[in-house]
């Protein structure tokens, strides 16, 4: 049977993946603060309650810790929770019971028991968030053995890496950047799994590798898309998983092309970007004719200020200014600011990709 696909944004996408997931499963429960609520975490949770009920589909008070450990007591007993937070920075007060709860609770039971529960986490920028807001804290949770960490960019992978997550057995970090929820993608109607280990190349090319996570993809699409015009051929990986790294898939790029840049969401200082550098150097050092780039945040906060964003967020014309020096090319920098330049304000999304993917 033929698949029906739609267009649908990145939030509806999730959405549908719940709704399908909790129809099949009457164990998977959904709860975070103001998922029934009107504004239904960015859309995402929109419907769930009318349709599943109060018993499944609920709010949650300001504890953070004491309800990811009820969740995780949750899973342990049988259930499939679905725990929500409209800001990752929210996590941190719940470190204790992630860290040393439901990421060691397998391996210190050598398997008897497991821990299936899917933490939902809404990163990145925007709207004056400032400095307690808009952080990525992937790096943070992927250092943690057992837990597996991802970042979908697309609709499509939005959905099939959230049923997969939530039929996984490990606890399972899904963080959203609050800028792909309002992207459009073709996305399958019926129920499909995404592997939760697998990069994907987004943009073939032979002159330099690209791995791009999470809402960087669209800045990358956009700087590969002039670059290109500019005889500059840029392969694009979306990494879409942060733990476990698909080595295999960015090493075989970088053998292709010799070069390679990291753009990550997150501060440059123990990122993850430079645990791709580190890995493909372990394992492909002689491929590269020159040093990997990270592009990442600076050292600092999150400014609040619009006007301290513009200089504080790499974007498009970061990357491919990054990709021309590595490269050495003759490029001009006018060239690139002359068609990269943000035409949107740095606090709001940027409107020159808007899907498909």
């Amino acid at each position: 049977m033929a698949e029906t696909v739609r267009t649908l944004t990145q939030a509806e996408a999730i959405c549908e993946a719940t709704v399908q997931a909790m129809a099949a499963d009457e164990r998977v429960i959904l709860i975070g603060e103001g998922v029934p609520d009107e504004k239904a975490v960015f859309g995402t949770t929109a419907g769930l309650q009318e349709r599943f009920g109060s018993q499944r589909v609920f709010d949650m008070p300001l504890a953070e810790n004491g309800m990811t450990g009820i969740c995780i007591g949750a899973a342990i007993s049988g259930m499939r929770p679905i725990m929500v937070h409209q800001r990752v920075d929210f996590m941190l007060l719940a470190m204790d019971q992630i860290i040393n709860n439901a990421a060691k609770w397998r391996y210190m039971f050598a398997g008897q028991a497991s821990v299936p529960l899917v933490i939902r986490a809404i990163i990145g920028r925007g709207w004056g968030q400032g400095p307690q807001h808009a952080q990525s804290l992937q790096a943070l949770f992927a250092h943690v053995p057992g837990l597996k960490v991802v970042m979908p960019t697309s609709g499509h992978d939005a959905k099939g890496m959230l049923i997969a997550a939530i039929r996984d057995d490990n606890p399972v970090i899904f963080l959203e950047h609050r800028w792909l929820h309002g992207l459009v993608d073709q996305v399958p109607e019926e129920t499909y799994e995404v592997p939760l280990d697998q990069a994907v190349i987004r943009r073939a090319g032979t002159d330099a590798t690209l791995v791009a996570f999470s809402y960087m993809v669209v800045e990358a699409l956009l700087a590969a898309t002039v670059l290109a015009q500019q005889g500059i051929n840029l392969e694009v990986i979306d990494a879409r998983s942060v733990r476990p790294i698909d080595f295999a898939t960015i090493t075989a790029s970088v053998q292709r092309t010799g070069h390679l840049l990291v753009a990550d969401t997150a501060w440059k200082t123990g990122s993850v970007a430079g645990e791709v550098v580190a890995g493909v150097v372990e394992r492909a050092f002689g491929a590269l004719r020159s040093a990997p780039r990270r592009i990442a945040l600076p050292d600092l906060p999150a400014p609040t200020s619009q006007h301290l964003a513009r200089n504080y967020y790499p974007d498009a014309l970061s990357i491919a200014r990054a990709v021309v020096a590595q490269l050495g090319v003759a490029v001009t920098d006018e060239v690139l600011v002359a068609q990269l330049a943000r035409k949107t304000p740095h606090d709001v999304p940027q409107k020159d990709f808007c899907g498909p993917f």
